[in-house]
């Protein structure tokens, strides 16, 4: 236990689940996207959704989509903020099933038209995991530089990745892999100790069976 379990982290709203950690999930969800959000559909789960509108869960979550951190004392204006920036979103309560009861989905379309489902949830203290990426399975805290490849489960793969990483002296810090089965859809997670260049980015982009990559930089973005 550290003091942020304790105290939790510097932030505006009541809660550090309900809200910090909605906002983080928010902000992490845009980086993975990459580029401003131009419609958002929210599916509040559990708690989320039968306690959230109490604590600001939902203007968090906006807040964190439109780049807010945590501290920010715009969070309670962000519906208005998000109408004013051109971004759509609609908010519904679901069942996600046997799922963290802090937990949401999204669907998420950027301006290029690029788009991304996100399934998290807030663990407590402002914690975020991120459980799930356009339907595959993944599992990190949005605390590292993480690379997420979506690939064809093939012989290789792993290597090329780690291999380009190795090449750019570019420490794994964890690494996790899931395929939903033999030699169908797979993902790697590897949260790094510092930032991908987007070249190395492009680079897995072509290879042959890569289906997908998305990267959470922890670098600031317009």
């Amino acid at each position: 236990m550290n003091l942020m379990d304790i105290i939790g982290p510097v932030m505006v709203g009541p809660s550090s689940s309900h809200t910090a950690g909605a906002v983080k999930i928010g902000r992490v969800s845009r980086k993975l996207l990459g580029e401003k959000i131009v419609k958002a559909q929210i599916y509040f789960h559990g708690s989320f959704a039968a306690t959230g509108k109490g604590h600001g869960t939902d203007k968090a979550l906006i807040a964190g989509l439109l780049g807010m951190q945590v501290d920010d004392s715009k969070i309670p204006e962000s519906f208005s903020l998000a109408k004013q920036q051109g971004m759509e979103f609609s908010i519904e309560g679901a069942d996600l099933g046997e799922v963290h009861p802090n937990t949401v989905k999204m669907n998420l379309i950027g301006a290029s038209g690029r788009s991304l489902e996100v399934v998290a949830a807030s663990i407590g203290g402002g914690s975020i995991n991120i459980c799930e990426l356009d339907g595959l399975t993944a599992n990190f805290s949005g605390d590292y530089p993480t690379l997420i490849v979506h690939n064809i489960d093939q012989p290789g793969h792993v290597t090329e990745v780690t291999s380009m990483l190795a090449h750019k002296s570019i420490n794994i810090a964890t690494m996790q892999l899931y395929r939903a089965n033999r030699g169908g859809n797979a993902a790697m997670v590897i949260e790094c100790d510092r930032e991908v260049p987007s070249e190395s980015i492009a680079w897995l982009e072509h290879l042959e069976g890569i289906i997908k990559v998305t990267y959470l930089s922890l670098a600031e973005q317009e």
